[in-house]
């Protein structure tokens, strides 16, 4: 439904010869801000990459560090590690993850990197519901004090009501949302000021109509866009997103894709010195060369893969997601 909703506002705009953002008001900005990914081993990695996208003009970062024998998301960096006695086997290969420690060594890398890089450049974190509420609470107030962009995706939908206490202790700014599939797990978040950002993948809500529909209700609760749009979105996903003209922008997620992918989407959306730019081509302004894109089919084990259901903890126990 939501690729269907996409594709005929994309018609729409082609038929009209109008981008689909005027379709939809015209452009309140000349460029949507981005943030860059890095990762490393230690802090001092992170600190070299981030420096390395502040060269390039990105001025908003994602950080996320590895925890030495974790499988910690976002940091790719992964080690294999045999689970221990119990429903999995001791001998079964399996990607450990142990969620106190990570609660400890977060704020430390905000530590270091604020400490490092100043206050000139924005830092985000993305904790992809790995923790347990009361640890999301704990590491929000711990992180308050180093002033962060925003902490995504702190604990699962079925956790939400969660976000009142966390939002009575600290002031810490909350983006949620890329597990969301209906009204009824992200209405309430923004109806209720729980959330900063909303960060649902518009292509599990509905695709574009419902998206505008969200961006006018969160405008009126002070809520800004974040849309999901990682490099496993593709760049038709992305122009789709940044045809959204809307008031209460927040950032737009960056989404580095490699050469050939650039040539099976001719005509995305262009990321320069920290900003995405929408094209003046009808539609979203973006093709496909269906003949290139045959000679590519999709791999069995794409790279994006995070061992979803084979990540454990200690004891074989699966985290979700």
């Amino acid at each position: 439904m939501s690729g269907v909703d996409m594709a005929l506002w994309d018609i729409k705009g082609k038929r009209a010869g109008m981008p689909v953002y005027q379709l939809l008001g015209g452009k309140c900005r000349f460029g949507a801000a981005l943030y860059a990914h890095t990762s490393g081993r230690d802090s001092r990695e992170v600190e070299e990459r981030a420096r390395a996208a502040m060269e390039k003009g990105y001025r908003h970062i994602r950080v996320q560090a590895a925890i030495p024998g974790m499988a910690t998301y976002g940091a790719a960096v992964e080690r294999e590690e045999p689970c221990g006695p119990g429903s999995v086997g001791p001998t079964s290969p399996r990607a450990i993850w142990e969620p106190e420690r990570y609660v400890r060594e977060v704020p430390r890398l905000f530590e270091h990197l604020r400490a490092k890089l100043g206050d000139e450049v924005e830092l985000l974190h993305d904790v992809h519901e790995r923790i347990s509420p009361s640890q999301a609470i704990k590491l929000c107030k711990d992180l308050e004090q180093y002033r962060p962009f925003f902490i995504k995706d702190l604990i699962p939908p079925e956790e939400n009501d969660y976000f009142r206490l966390l939002r009575q202790q600290c002031a810490t700014p909350i983006a949620m949302g890329k597990l969301f599939n209906t009204q009824h797990e992200y209405v309430p978040l923004i109806a209720n000021r729980l959330i900063d950002y909303i960060c649902i993948h518009i292509s599990q809500i509905g695709g574009l109509s419902m998206a505008r529909k969200v961006t006018a209700l969160a405008e009126f609760f002070g809520v800004k866009t974040a849309w999901h749009s990682p490099g496993n979105v593709s760049p038709v996903g992305h122009a789709a997103d940044l045809a959204l003209a809307t008031y209460n922008f927040g950032i737009h997620e960056s989404g580095v894709f490699p050469g050939r992918t650039r040539e099976v989407f001719p005509g995305r959306p262009e990321a320069r010195d920290g900003y995405l730019y929408a094209t003046e081509a009808p539609g979203f302004g973006i093709d496909i060369d269906k003949k290139l894109a045959a000679k590519l089919p999709y791999p069995d084990n794409p790279t994006f893969d995070h061992r979803w259901g084979t990540t454990c903890r200690c004891d074989g126990t699966v985290i979700q997601p």
